[in-house]
């Protein structure tokens, strides 16, 4: 499989309610260093990161005596961010990815598009929804966020499932998939952009 060399990102976003560094390199072999103050959550990035082959860096420091949604939010925030940039003009992506992924009872289905339209479609909801005290909600929120700094039309749906753990993991696992075959060079098309309008 062609590669485009390069496709690598490094940003920093501080706001009053989070300060995070992130690295991502999209043509990676899915090592992970994560730190977010969430176990939960570094546990679904380092997930991410090894099943999307992607190499994957975060450091985090949020208002987690508050809530966790600042720091999920924002790290949604800045990982769209930096696969948008890793991602550059596009030419040669096959831009669209599906993938069904299987965690014991549970099944998600997730499917993308990076074209540059932002757009979250989210029916996943387990009969107890928290791991611990992370609640599982929000991976909607990471999702969203996920979704709106990158461009990308994101369908998620957990077709079913009932342990909270194997839901997020199963979403998870699934994007990671997902994003690694829409990122993915296409060989007979490497010089071209996956789009009729000439530009996403």
């Amino acid at each position: 499989m062609a590669k485009k060399s390069g496709r690598v990102s490094a940003i920093t976003r501080r706001t009053a309610e989070t300060d995070i560094t992130l690295s991502l390199a999209i043509d990676g072999r899915g090592t992970a260093q994560i730190d977010t103050g969430v176990p939960f959550f570094d546990h679904m990035l380092t997930l991410f990161a090894k099943h999307g082959l992607f190499d994957l860096k975060v450091k985090a420091k949020g208002d987690t005596d508050v809530d966790y949604h600042h720091t999920v939010e924002d790290v949604g925030i800045v990982l769209g961010q930096a696969f948008k940039e890793a991602l550059g003009d596009k030419v040669g992506i096959r831009r669209y990815g599906f993938f069904l992924l299987p965690m014991d009872e549970s099944l998600a289905r997730v499917v993308v598009d990076v074209g540059g339209r932002p757009h979250l479609v989210y029916e996943a909801e387990a009969p107890t929804m928290f791991v611990r005290d992370f609640n599982i909600v929000l991976v909607k929120e990471f999702c969203r966020a996920f979704s709106n700094a990158l461009g990308a039309n994101l369908h998620v749906h957990l077709v079913y499932g009932e342990e909270p753990h194997h839901v997020a993991e199963a979403i998870f696992k699934g994007l990671a998939r997902a994003l690694d075959i829409a990122t993915q060079i296409e060989p007979r098309a490497a010089d071209l952009l996956p789009s009729t309008k000439g530009r996403l």
